[in-house]
């Protein structure tokens, strides 16, 4: 995986994984919203409200997912200063934030129904909040500081030492008292969803996976662009 790291040979190699990555994330939505939308049942306690989950829970999932993309490359790039390490992290982000933000958004919209009010300052619900602001901040210093390396390395501390609140997100519910329900999929004794429900989040779950691989690598190409045309650039002023 090494000659990957080349920025032109990842450009190559992406611009054919693309296409298809592009289609396989078009049916997956296509499949998971006829699944959430037609054939998933109503909730004998929450009716049609229910379905806000298709969209809120995987939103969830990937919020924290991008976040430990971005801790990840960004411990690659601190260690073994993997070229398109730190170009995966600062890509990552904006991805992140927008899932983190749907996240929220429709957590408020399922919560009025289901608890009376759209926000509560809850375990889950302030750290998942917490995340978002460390997305923005994340952002804020590759904005801030013009010198790409050192934004790197700035931006990859912040970001490992944000990364403790992805268990956080993930345990909240059950080290506090929380309006959240506790873990309904990944459980030692399975899933407390029935199938009928299951099976359409498992699959917008996966659309959603395919969907940030997709945007990811569009903006990983559009960096690499963009830091290509900005060498060219500093070598015509130095010329």
């Amino acid at each position: 995986m090494q000659k990957y790291a080349n920025p032109t040979r990842f450009y190559a190699l992406s611009g054919k994984v693309l296409p298809w990555l592009a289609a396989a994330t078009l049916l997956a939505f296509a499949v998971g919203l006829y699944l959430a939308l037609v054939k998933a049942p109503q909730d004998y306690q929450q009716g049609e409200t229910v379905r806000i989950m298709f969209v809120h829970v995987p939103a969830a999932w990937m919020a924290m997912f991008c976040y430990s993309t971005i801790a990840l490359a960004s411990a690659i790039g601190l260690v073994w200063r993997h070229p398109l390490a730190d170009v995966a992290a600062k890509c990552a982000a904006p991805i992140g934030a927008s899932f983190t933000f749907l996240a929220l958004v429709t957590g408020s919209l399922w919560g009025k129904p289901m608890w009376g009010t759209w926000w509560v300052w809850d375990a889950r619900l302030t750290s998942v909040f917490v995340l978002f602001l460390l997305y923005l901040g994340y952002m804020a210093i590759w904005q801030a500081i013009e010198e790409p390396l050192r934004a790197a390395r700035v931006a990859a501390i912040v970001a490992l030492v944000g990364f403790v609140n992805v268990p956080i997100i993930k345990f909240s519910v059950d080290w506090w008292n929380s309006l959240h329900q506790p873990a309904s999929v990944l459980r030692m004794d399975g899933p407390a969803i029935h199938m009928d429900l299951l099976a359409p989040l498992l699959v917008m779950g996966l659309a959603y996976t395919l969907l940030f691989f997709t945007l990811h690598l569009i903006a990983i190409r559009s960096e690499i662009t963009r830091r290509r045309i900005r060498v060219i650039e500093l070598a015509e002023v130095q010329g």
